[in-house]
Parts: structure tokens; C-alpha cells; sequence
């Protein structure tokens, strides 16, 4: 019955790319294509059949069996393009794909096989789609994706990872991890919004914006807002902004230390649905003409950023231990409040960090709660003096009210 079932799956896989190819070739004359849906299905079963019978008669049989195949296929193929001028070989792969997946089915894979073959057929169907995308694909863009790559992967794994200088504090490995963790979030932010495009509407831009820097976004809209135009559109846009940063500091919280995710949650769980909601009654009293004249960010991913941002985040390091070590507590909380005058997410990720060997969670949860607001505060300020009072005003209340709420939580401490 096992035996079955998992032929029935090499067959099921094989059907399934075969649907996708063979609407995507549907125009084609009959006879004219080199594999469709029955082709596929066969193609998948033969790849189930011969696993079985290599199991029996030896494992050089498959393999074999797989070379046979795609002499076949690599014959048809030459065929197609010498009458259509077609030299695409994306049909030849997925059927070479649909046998292994066929032979995989049989050797018990069975949720491997069907996931990948999923897989398969969304990747063929979205042909039209990324070829969009590459279109729209700028060679910065593309040369910042492979310097993160070059970072990431290659980078990072040759690092050591242990402590060094005063106190142990300089960790290279853990510090460019966390390098990478931010410029990943800033890179997939800054793409979803470039496939979205700028001009989809002000709150949706600032809500990617504010994954990448709720800081400069709002400084961004500030600025197109000085012009006296949009400013409610544009205020909301701040506030939505800001509202993303307190989500994104509980991502960066549980990747770094989950421990102290039950004491962040609610605080910043409420400010987030009081920005939110705040930002949405401003968009609501607002009428149409949400778009954008600019988007409000550049490429996020440089090398030197990078690199600036890794020294930012060693100095931040190093500073919470020197002023730990020399003024305890309030030490903390007076390099919290320097920290994050520009951005959060250094401090937040040296408090996280620090909480897994040394300080309290309590005291690294309450400071990362006054970075949050000092940087909101910071952002009100920022709104009043680059935009103006008009637009100003409209996001100090909302400001107030988040923060005011926030701080209401802490005098009701909720046990989770």
C-alpha cells in the first residue's frame, strides 16, 4: 500500500508542473510542444518506477535511467528549436526536476517531493512577473544585493566568535550578525516597496519605509511637506512611520534575546495600535491624492553604511559596558537617551544582547522602552521644525497619545 501511495505522489507532481506547462504553452499547436500535462505525469511515474527498480537491481541503475532521460529530452529540445527558434530550456529542467522528484516520491520523500514540485510550479508560473522585476532592477540595486550576500554569507561565518578589549565586549562575530540582520530588514523593506512603487499611496510607502528607517522616512515626508501640500496625508505617513519601529524593535528583540519579549509586549503592543489608529483617522479625514512626488528612500545597502553601522554598533557596545560597569543603572539609561537621538536599533540591539549575560531584564526592557520614546519624541521635533507647525501639531498629538498610553501600561505590570 506504501508502495502505491508513493507512486501516486510521483504521478501527482509530474501532473502538477505538467498543468502549469502545459497552460503556459496552451496556444502551441498539438505535437508541437516537446512535454505536456500527460508527458509531465509519465515523466514523474517513470522517475517513481525506476527508483523501485534500482532499489532491487542496483543504484547505478537510476542514475542511468536519469541520463537516458535527458538525452531524450535534450533530442526533442534541439528538434523544437530548429522549427520555432526557441532556445528557452526552462521545459527541459522542470522535466529532469519532475523525474527526481518522481524517484524522491518512491524513496519516501514524499513531503519533500510534493513541496518542492509546488514550488516548481509557482517558480515557472511567475515567469512574467520576475522578468518585470529585472526590468525594474537597477545595477545598484543588484550590485547592494550581492554585498549583502558577500557579507552575509561569506563574511560572516570566518569571523571569530568570542570576546575582545575591556570587558569582553567586542564580539566580531555577534556584532556584524547583527550588521546583517539590519541590513537584511532595510534591504526587504526597501525592495517591497520599490515593487509596490512609491506612488501606491503615502501610508503604505511609510509603512515599508518605517521597517527601514522610521527616522529618515519621516524626516522624508517632512520635507515634501514643508511645500504646504498633503500635510494631514503626510502626517499620517510620519505617524504610520513610527508606528512600524515598535513591531521591528520586538522582531529584533526575538531574534536576539526572546526572553524579554513578555515584558515589551504589551507597552509596545499598545503604542502600536494607538499610532496605527491614529494615523488612520488622520488618513480617514483626509480626501484623495495620496501619492507620492518622491520616494522617500534611497538604495538602503552600501558597504560604508554598513561598515558605519558595525563601528556604531561596537562604540554603542562597549559604552553600555564602560557605563554599566562605572554608573550602574543609570548609567544605562543616560546612553540610552544619547543612542537614540538618531536611530533605535543599535541600542536596542546592544540592550538585548547584554540582558542574556549581565543586566536584568527588567532594566533592559525598561531602556528599551525609553529608546522608543525618545526617538518618537525626537521625530515629533523633527516634524515641527523641517515641516512646520500645521503638520507638526497633528503628529505631537497623536505622539502623546501613543507615549502617554505606553507609559500607562507600566503601572499595571500584566504577568503573561
Amino acid at each position: 500500500m506504501e508502495t502505491f501511495l508513493s507512486l501516486g505522489v510521483a504521478l501527482a507532481v509530474g501532473l502538477l508542473i505538467g498543468i502549469e506547462r502545459g497552460w503556459h504553452e496552451r496556444a502551441a499547436e498539438e505535437g508541437s510542444r516537446i512535454a505536456g500535462v500527460r508527458t509531465f505525469g509519465l515523466i514523474g511515474l517513470l522517475g517513481g518506477l525506476w527508483a523501485l527498480v534500482a532499489e532491487q537491481l542496483g543504484e547505478l541503475l537510476l542514475g542511468f535511467a536519469f541520463v537516458s532521460l535527458a538525452i531524450v529530452i535534450i533530442i526533442a529540445h534541439r528538434q523544437a528549436v530548429l522549427i520555432h527558434k526557441d532556445v528557452g530550456i526552462t521545459t527541459v529542467v522542470a522535466a529532469l526536476i519532475t523525474f527526481a522528484l518522481g524517484a524522491l516520491a518512491v524513496r519516501g520523500y514524499l513531503a519533500v517531493s510534493a513541496a518542492v514540485a509546488v514550488v516548481t510550479a509557482t517558480l515557472l508560473s511567475l515567469k512574467p512577473v520576475l522578468h518585470r522585476w529585472l526590468r525594474r532592477l537597477e545595477p545598484a540595486e543588484l550590485y547592494g544585493a550581492l554585498k549583502l550576500l558577500l557579507i552575509s554569507v561569506v563574511l560572516l561565518p570566518v569571523l571569530p566568535n568570542r570576546g575582545y578589549g575591556p570587558w569582553q565586549a567586542l564580539n566580531p562575530y555577534a556584532i556584524w550578525w547583527l550588521v546583517v540582520l539590519i541590513a537584511g530588514l532595510s534591504f526587504a523593506a526597501y525592495f517591497a516597496m520599490k515593487i509596490a512603487g512609491p506612488r501606491r499611496g503615502i501610508l503604505l510607502t511609510s509603512l515599508l519605509g518605517g521597517m527601514v528607517s522610521s527616522t529618515a522616512t519621516a524626516l522624508s515626508f517632512s520635507r515634501i511637506g514643508k511645500r504646504g501640500v498633503l500635510s494631514g496625508l503626510l502626517a499620517a505617513g510620519v505617524i504610520a512611520a513610527s508606528a512600524t519601529m515598535f513591531p521591528r524593535i520586538l522582531l529584533e528583540v526575538a531574534v536576539v534575546n526572546a526572553q524579554l519579549l513578555p515584558h515589551l509586549l504589551l507597552p509596545l503592543g499598545v503604542m502600536t495600535v494607538i499610532a496605527y489608529g491614529g494615523a488612520g483617522w488622520l488618513c480617514s479625514r483626509q480626501g484623495g491624492g495620496n501619492e507620492l512626488a518622491e520616494p522617500p528612500l534611497r538604495n538602503p545597502f552600501e558597504l560604508l553604511p554598513a561598515l558605519q553601522f558595525g563601528l556604531l554598533l561596537a562604540l554603542v557596545m562597549l559604552a553600555s559596558k564602560a557605563f554599566y560597569a562605572w554608573m550602574g543603572e543609570e548609567g544605562i539609561y543616560l546612553l540610552t537617551v544619547l543612542s537614540s537621538l538618531g536611530d533605535v536599533d543599535a541600542i536596542v540591539l546592544s540592550l538585548a544582547r547584554m540582558a542574556r549575560t549581565e543586566l536584568a531584564d527588567e532594566l533592559a526592557a525598561r531602556a528599551i522602552l525609553l529608546a522608543a520614546a525618545v526617538n518618537t519624541v525626537v521625530k515629533g521635533l523633527l516634524v515641527f521644525l523641517v515641516a512646520g507647525g500645521k503638520m507638526g501639531w497633528r503628529v505631537a498629538i497623536v505622539f502623546l497619545l501613543t507615549l502617554a498610553a505606553g507609559g500607562t501600561t507600566l503601572l499595571y505590570p500584566f504577568n503573561w
